[in-house]
């Protein structure tokens, strides 16, 4: 994967710095679908932007599912005869299979192996491993340390509880000029994994503050939620809000080195799709567009069928596409100040080009109206860009039939939405356009 660099973000390390640091925060704590962990972490998310934090009890039926027991852990360890932990969930925690079960045992190598988890084609590198659904214990180490245990016996602890409890999530709203929704969403409930959790978590975070920054088109609504049932139980209990969502985005391994990847909505070309697709060919960043597949991230939860939101998911290199996704190696090295920096600029890009994305009526319809006797081609007059902006707003008047919209101008004329946008602008206060 080639390096992403300051000078392709166009937008320097300053926020990317501020990035890094918030994932470096929360790395080391012990993430789960529920838990302590979890709330840890929207704990410090919550530092940096208001959140409104809900606890669904377990046993509630979330659409086909129910809300699991609640998982936590103090401590698991492996210890030989001497007493000396070779393997240690103080140390990372990935060391331990998540929601085990508690165990406290002494038992023979042999025995112990049917519990551990390795990755012998990466033998330096511990993997990720859980059991959500199905009552387990066990460990995951490199395979290199279970290489050079000695037989023997060996003490097994893990001391977690399995309770009753909540599944904990969190909203952020960023206020609009209409109520329609944008929904950006991130999982929460990966442990130490930087890319794949953890630079997703940090982009919303810094998304939610640009937004903030200005009043936008539309209200977004931004989600930190376990994955699957987090983004489930959203569903379940937001049925009537679920019909002001009109658009909506989930962000993964968004710090990573490769090249950006866009995923489409399960309808294919939702208007997310198309913002998408514009802003990362006119960029000419390097990038990949995938078609939607029902495996990956929440969007698939997003664009079920009953639901079928317009959900794309914006990522670097997707899902299981890089040999550190689901290991130890997806670590803080692994992440970058730019890459994040890079990946939240495309999110603004993005979401200005969708809060702009206006149909407009021609009130001149009837042949080409004067430009200039209303000073439109003087306004342009020096302009590097004159005979551009000129067929901007001839295009836009020749589209603005109530049923194109502003990106449709964009596509077709082959023009920068920028140029487009700046150019409905000019000729909606001449009086030439209404909205």
């Amino acid at each position: 994967m080639a390096p992403v660099t300051a000078a392709a973000t166009g937008s320097g390390t300053g926020t990317g710095e501020e990035m890094y640091r918030l994932v470096e925060r929360m790395y080391p704590l012990c993430r789960s679908i529920t838990g302590d962990g979890v709330r840890a972490t929207l704990d410090i998310v919550g530092e940096y932007i208001p959140l409104r934090v809900h606890e669904v009890p377990t046993g509630t039926k979330v659409l086909d599912w129910t809300v699991p027991q609640e998982w936590n852990i103090r401590d698991a360890y492996i210890a030989d005869a001497s007493g000396r932990r070779v393997v240690d969930f103080a140390a990372s925690s990935l060391h331990v299979l998540g929601y085990s079960v508690p165990v406290a045992a002494t038992m023979p190598l042999a025995e112990l192996r049917e519990h551990l988890y390795t990755l012998p084609e990466h033998p330096g590198w511990v993997p990720y491993r859980t059991s959500y659904y199905e009552p387990k214990w066990g460990f995951c180490l490199a395979q290199e340390t279970l290489d050079a245990l000695p037989d023997g016996e060996y003490e097994v602890c893990v001391d977690s509880t399995l309770a009753d409890g909540h599944l904990t999530y969190a909203e952020h709203v960023v206020p609009g000029q209409v109520s329609d929704e944008v929904l950006v969403s991130s999982h929460v409930c990966h442990p130490s994994l930087a890319n794949d959790n953890l630079a997703g978590i940090a982009v919303a975070t810094f998304l939610a503050r640009a937004l903030a920054e200005r009043t936008p088109y539309y209200t977004y609504r931004f989600l930190f939620a376990p994955g699957t049932i987090g983004a489930i139980t959203w569903l379940a209990r937001n049925a009537e809000r679920v019909r002001r969502v009109r658009h909506g985005l989930v962000l993964a391994c968004a710090g990573d080195p490769g090249p950006l990847t866009y995923k489409r909505s399960r309808r294919g070309d939702a208007e997310i799709d198309r913002v998408l697709h514009h802003v990362l060919t006119t960029s000419e960043r390097p990038h990949r567009i995938n078609e939607f597949t029902p495996y990956g991230y929440d969007e698939r939860q997003f664009c079920s069928p009953g639901f079928d939101l317009g959900v794309g998911s914006l990522s670097r290199t997707p899902y299981a596409g890089y040999p550190e996704y689901h290991t130890s190696a997806d670590n803080l090295d692994f992440v970058s100040p730019e890459a994040m920096a890079d990946t939240l600029a495309v999110c603004r890009e993005a979401f200005g080009v969708l809060d702009r994305n206006r149909r407009y009526v021609n009130l001149s319809p009837y042949g080409e109206p004067q430009l200039g006797r209303r000073g439109l081609y003087d306004s342009l007059g020096g302009r590097s860009d004159a005979k551009e902006a000129q067929m901007a707003m001839l295009w836009v008047l020749s589209l603005s039939d109530g049923e194109h919209g502003l990106l449709d101008v964009a596509e077709r004329s082959g023009l920068p939405f920028d140029t487009v946008a700046a150019a409905a602008g000019a000729l909606h206060d001449a009086g030439l356009l209404k909205a």
